[in-house]
């Protein structure tokens, strides 16, 4: 582990191996063949097995939004200008955007954070102000943050983590919001995956193919530019992130380190979960990832860290939407677990042993 991660964290916890056998036991009585629900049993799977039972269940649920802003849109790599980071961040909190919708179909308490948004928000009881700076520098002419501000940025989120445990919350999920945010997300990839710029970097809110080959070019050359000081995760981070990258990083070692199972959303928090998983492996077992976006090279970047996306909708707007649907799948595996007779309860005969 970094030295300068282990001053102020302690590692992962272990979700129980004995609460995930009972888990099983339990679906294999239920009225179907064994596995026949598929995906929907691993979700429950999961869930006992981070919750440390077999009566998992999905009650409290909160879905934790980071936002920023980032300098590397000085390149062209948005079309959006970055105004639009704090508009949709106040949407959010009015309950006009996907996430909004979504998160109340889901049950889920949406919680918004100013990770590092430039604009100043207006007060609202769901929104966190844990604003290190007003956005971050340009990757492409040198560090995104000081390793002071993202060391602060990512300790936000493991203090959220520690806080939702303190809370009763059973579940977490993560979304961002950041005009540009696509770009650092896919310089991550490519340092920390060894991928290139072309096999990661896509379309973003709606670049054009020109606008695609320019952000390819800006990952290449802040790639070519930092590349001497890539030693350590946190190098990454701090270099080519974003301060609601970084927060959402904290965010999933804090998850792991409380034992809260937790949702990522799609590509720009997998990228930050992607950070979270090279300084401490253990955070896997803690991660559920809710889908495979649309955006660029996600799917394989999701193949090269060895995990199988939930759902595949063709997604690529963030904000925690395709979190906050795997929330609602987990609610109707959960059902089924609850609700379904045994074998034995319903008198139907078992599976005959061969």
């Amino acid at each position: 582990m970094n030295p300068e991660l282990s001053s102020f964290y302690s590692g992962a916890a272990r979700p129980s191996s004995s609460s995930r056998t009972a888990v099983s036991n339990k679906l294999n009585q239920l009225t179907k063949p064994p596995g026949s629900l598929g995906q929907l049993e691993e979700l429950v799977l999961w869930l006992g097995a981070c919750q440390g039972t077999d009566q998992p269940q999905a009650k409290k649920k909160r879905i934790l939004v980071a936002a920023g802003d980032h300098g590397v849109t000085q390149e062209g790599v948005s079309p959006y200008p970055s105004s639009v980071t704090g508009q949709m961040v106040e949407n959010m909190l009015a309950g006009g955007a996907a996430i909004s919708v979504l998160a109340k179909q889901a049950q889920a308490e949406l919680i918004l954070i100013d990770a590092g948004v430039a604009d100043d928000l207006s007060p609202h009881p769901n929104l966190l102000i844990k604003k290190t700076k007003k956005g971050t520098a340009n990757l492409a002419q040198g560090p995104a943050m000081s390793s002071t501000d993202c060391l602060a940025a990512l300790q936000e989120g493991l203090a959220l983590a520690a806080t939702s445990k303190q809370e009763g919350v059973d579940i977490l999920a993560i979304g961002e919001m950041g005009i540009g945010n696509s770009t650092p997300a896919a310089a991550l990839y490519c340092s920390l995956l060894g991928l290139a710029p072309s096999e990661i970097a896509g379309r973003g809110t709606g670049l054009d193919d020109a606008g695609v080959l320019r952000k390819q070019q800006v990952i290449a050359k802040a790639l070519a530019l930092h590349q001497a000081q890539l030693r350590q995760p946190l190098d990454h981070l701090q270099r080519l992130g974003g301060f609601e990258i970084a927060l959402l990083t904290g965010i999933c070692l804090g998850a792991a380190k409380e034992g809260i199972p937790l949702v990522v959303d799609g590509f720009i928090s997998a990228a930050a979960a992607l950070v979270a998983l090279k300084l401490e492996p253990q955070t896997k077992d803690w991660l559920l990832f809710s889908h495979s976006s649309a955006e660029g090279g996600h799917p394989k970047a999701l193949r090269a860290l060895g995990v199988k996306p939930l759902l595949h909708l063709d997604l690529r707007l963030g904000e925690g939407t395709g979190a906050a649907l795997a929330l609602l799948l987990l609610d109707q595996a959960l059902a089924l677990y609850e609700g379904m007779a045994t074998f034995a309860g319903a008198g139907v005969d078992e599976q005959k042993e061969p």
